[in-house]
C-alpha cells in the first residue's frame, strides 16, 4: 500500500491513543493526543522508519511550511529528498513532544475531567515520559524498530533516552549538541526563564486560556534570556558586535540603541505569537529532571548494558550550552558498555544554534553514518 493512501501518514496529522501513559511522577495521562508529521514511503518491512525528536520550542513541523510563521521547517536543510535524511530512501517521522502546544496533549489542551484546558493541572513530565508516549505513536503506525532515531539539544536527549528506554527498537541513534544531563548552570538558566513568565501578572497562575490574554511579557523575555545560550560570543560579536540599530549616535535612553538589543526583543516578540508560556515551563521543568544515568546506580554506562544500538554524537567547539565535554561523557559511557559509537566535534562559530544551521561536515556525517546503518 502506498504512504499517500494510508490516512496515519502524511502531513499535519493527529492521533488520540487511548492510553493511559504512566508518568514518571505516578500520575496517568489519558488520553494522549500526538499531532505528527510523516515524509517519504514506509517500505514493505517497515524497516526504514526514522523518527527524528524536536528540541525545546521545536515542533513537529521538521520540513514542512509552519502554519503559524509561514517559515519553510525548522530542519528543512537536513530533512528531504537527496538530502542527509533522504525521504526518498526513508519514512521520517515527527511529533510534537507532549507538553508542547500545536496538537500534543499539553497545558493548553482540554482536560476530559473538566472540559477546560489543563493549564497547571497538566502532570509535569520527563524526557522519558515524552519518549514514551512517541513509542506509542510507532506502535500506532506499526512499526516495530525504527532505523534511526535523530535528534538536536532536547532532541538528542530523546535520541539517547530511546536508545536506553527502548534498545531492541532502535537501529541507531543520533544525538548532536546534547547531554545526557542538564547542569546546574542550564537549570539555573532555564529557571530565570520561568521565573520571568511567572512574574508576569497575566499569568495569573496559568489559568489564562479563557481570556486569551497570556503573559506575553514574560514568556518574550524568557525567550531572551534562552536565546542568548544558543549563540556564541564569537557569533554575536561578528553579526552585532557594539553597532547602534537605525541611529547615528546613542540616545541616551533605554530604548534599544544597540543591533544585538533589537535582535533579542524581535526573538522575544516573533516567539510569543508561537508557543505556549505554560508549556514553556513544562518542557523546561522536563529538559532540568533530565539525568539518563539516576535511574541506573548514576552509571552512565548502565544505560547502555548489551546495547546493539549504533551511536552518532557531534557537538560543536563554541557550543557553551551543551559543551563538547558533556558528549564527550556520554560517548565514555559507551565505550564502557561495549557499545559501537562514532564522535566528531565540529567547529562553528554559531555556538548551539550550530545543528540547525547550514553545516557542510555535519550533513556527511550524517548521511554517511545513516547509510552504514541501512541493511543491518
Amino acid at each position: 500500500m502506498l504512504m499517500t493512501e494510508d490516512a496515519r501518514f502524511g502531513l499535519d496529522r493527529k492521533v488520540r491513543l487511548l492510553g493511559p501513559l504512566p508518568l514518571d511522577s505516578g500520575a496517568e495521562l489519558a488520553p494522549v493526543d500526538l499531532a505528527y508529521e510523516t515524509y517519504g514511503t514506509l517500505n514493505a518491512d517497515a524497516s526504514n522508519a526514522i523518527l527524528i525528536c524536536h528540541a525545546l520550542t521545536g515542533d513537529q513541523y521538521v520540513a514542512s511550511k509552519h502554519p503559524l510563521t509561514g517559515k519553510d521547517g525548522w530542519w528543512i536543510r537536513m530533512v528531504g529528498p537527496g538530502k542527509p535524511i533522504d525521504t526518498d530512501r526513508h519514512f521520517v517521522i515527527c511529533a510534537n513532544v507532549i507538553g508542547s502546544c500545536l496538537g500534543s496533549s499539553g497545558p493548553a489542551t482540554i482536560n476530559p475531567a473538566t472540559d477546560r484546558p489543563w493549564g497547571m493541572d497538566f502532570p509535569v513530565l520527563t524526557i522519558a515520559d515524552m519518549v514514551r508516549a512517541q513509542a506509542l505513536l510507532i506502535d500506532h503506525l506499526g512499526i516495530e524498530r525504527l532505523h534511526a532515531v535523530v535528534g538536536g539539544s532536547m532532541g538528542g536527549m530523546q535520541a539517547v533516552s530511546w536508545a536506553a528506554l527502548y534498545p531492541e527498537r532502535v537501529g541507531s541513534a543520533v544525538i548532536i549538541a546534547s547531554a545526557a544531563r542538564h547542569s546546574a548552570q542550564n537549570i539555573a538558566f532555564h529557571e530565570v526563564g520561568r521565573q520571568a513568565i511567572m512574574a508576569d501578572p497575566r499569568w495569573r497562575g496559568g489559568a489564562y486560556y479563557a481570556d486569551d490574554d497570556p503573559p506575553s511579557s514574560g514568556l518574550a523575555v524568557a525567550r531572551m534570556a534562552a536565546h542568548i545560550t544558543y549563540l556564541s560570543e564569537a557569533g554575536l560579536t561578528e553579526k552585532f558586535g557594539r553597532r547602534l540599530q537605525d541611529r547615528d549616535a546613542k540616545t541616551f535612553g533605554f530604548d534599544a540603541d544597540f543591533q544585538v538589543e533589537s535582535y533579542l526583543r524581535h526573538q522575544g516578540i516573533s516567539f510569543v505569537d508561537r508557543f505556549d508560556a505554560n508549556s514553556y515551563l513544562y518542557i523546561t521543568r522536563a529538559m532540568d529532571y533530565f539525568d539518563l544515568a539516576e535511574a541506573h546506580g548514576g552509571v552512565l554506562a548502565n544505560a547502555f548494558s548489551g546495547s546493539k544500538t549504533r551511536f552518532c554524537l557531534i557537538s560543536f567547539d563554541t557550543d557553551w550550552l551543551y559543551p563538547t565535554s558533556e558528549s564527550r561523557a556520554i560517548v565514555h559511557a559507551l565505550n564502557a558498555a561495549g557499545a559501537e559509537v562514532s564522535f566528531m566535534e565540529l567547529s562553528s562559530p554559531f555556538g548551539h544554534d550550530s545543528f540547525l544551521l547550514e553545516n557542510p561536515q555535519m550533513n556527511r556525517i550524517v548521511d554517511g553514518f545513516l547509510r552504514a546503518g541501512e541493511g543491518r
